[in-house]
């Protein structure tokens, strides 16, 4: 573990991508498309999602007649930008630093009332996607073309969970994976399908073949996704599962070469939203993931408090169990924290991460991550 966890804590720096967080549309009793120009929620905001970062999740924002503000560079061309940067201090190092995170730029062409081509640049790690959007389908259902994040799971914006990357792929080479395959360089090429289930759910599926690091072969990874968002008075719900097959490349030890396995992603997820608290969990089962014949599993749970506006608590808990079938090798944090949002479009998040290993070593390391965005 002494080898591993600086090779964990340099992947909680290299990137992340700034996704719709779940748990605002559970408290706005909303779906993520509701502030997103994607379907699926993720990158670029629509004039909603500008609006309620500005007006909604800040603690003090400059009013219109004061500043007026909006994302468009004419009638049917948008943009939008997020950075993120942090401070990190390792107790096993027993050193500090500032790290760059991400710098993305978005545009958004809107070539009709029914057909979107959005891109994203990230000028921090030389990542792009580019997709369009045709919502041609009855009751505004969708088909997406290029390149783009695969619909699996919950979409968090920290990468470190290890339902979305966990060490984020550094340890591939050493045959120690620890998460799934959705890190932040992850993007599939290919198309996807979107059905809105009346107004209260999302079903897709897609097809594309991974652009990351060769991880993954030419073969092309199929993912489905489902989730239901229905409300019963004050409580917002959500429930959904998830399904991949893929093919992926694992370092065989014995042989001394790479293998390649017909791997299957199973997960189901939940959340629940009351008032100023907010719960989400997912769960995962990986079969011939790391090893033909083994399977592994991945748990997150996260819970939030609003304790004023602008201002939120979140605990979270990541477990990754490489095989269900052996006893202690598996890893495991707790994240402390709070979401500052002092002013409209700024974030400050403050985080102290717990890590959990057997035999336990002090490992543990504080955050403070800085977000601008519009």
């Amino acid at each position: 573990m002494k080898k591993i966890f600086p090779l964990i804590l340099v992947s909680i720096i290299i990137t992340t991508n700034s996704h719709a967080l779940p748990r605002f549309a559970l408290q706005q009793k909303d779906r993520c498309i509701g502030c997103h120009v994607n379907p699926t929620g993720g990158i670029m905001r629509n004039e909603d999602g500008v609006f309620f970062g500005k007006n909604v999740v800040s603690m003090i924002s400059p009013r219109d007649d004061e500043f007026p503000i909006s994302p468009k560079l004419s009638d049917n061309i948008s943009f939008g930008l997020d950075y993120r940067s942090q401070f990190l201090y390792s107790a096993q190092k027993k050193r500090s630093d500032f790290q760059d995170m991400t710098g993305s730029i978005y545009i958004n062409a809107g070539l009709s009332q029914k057909i979107d081509l959005l891109a994203r640049y990230d000028f921090v790690n030389a990542l792009w996607e580019a997709y369009g959007i045709a919502r041609i389908l009855p009751n505004n259902s969708y088909i997406k073309a290029g390149s783009f994040v695969p619909n699996y799971g919950i979409r968090l914006d920290d990468h470190t969970s290890y339902t979305r990357g966990g060490d984020y792929g550094l340890l591939f080479s050493i045959g120690a994976v620890q998460g799934l395959l959705y890190n932040p360089r992850y993007i599939e090429t290919g198309l996807e399908l979107g059905v809105n289930i009346s107004d209260i759910g999302l079903f897709t599926a897609s097809v594309g073949r991974s652009k990351f690091n060769g991880t993954l072969t030419t073969d092309p990874t199929f993912t489905t996704r489902i989730e239901l968002n229905p409300r019963i008075e004050d409580i917002a719900l959500m429930i959904g599962g998830s399904f991949a097959s893929t093919k992926t490349k694992v370092f065989d030890p014995v042989s001394g070469s790479q293998l390649v396995l017909s791997s299957q992603l199973y997960g189901g997820f939940a959340g629940f939203g009351f008032s100023r608290f907010t719960i989400i969990g997912e769960f995962d089962i990986a079969k011939d993931y790391l090893a033909d014949g083994q399977n592994s599993n991945a748990l997150m749970v996260e819970a939030s408090y609003q304790l004023i506006v602008g201002l939120e608590a979140i605990v979270r808990y990541d477990r990754f169990d490489p095989n269900a079938d052996s006893e202690k090798d598996e890893v495991a944090h707790l994240v402390f924290g709070f979401e500052f949002f002092p002013y409209s479009f700024v974030e400050i998040r403050p985080q102290y991460r717990v890590n959990l290993e057997e035999p336990s070593i002090d490992n543990d390391a504080f955050v403070m991550q800085f977000h601008f965005w519009y």
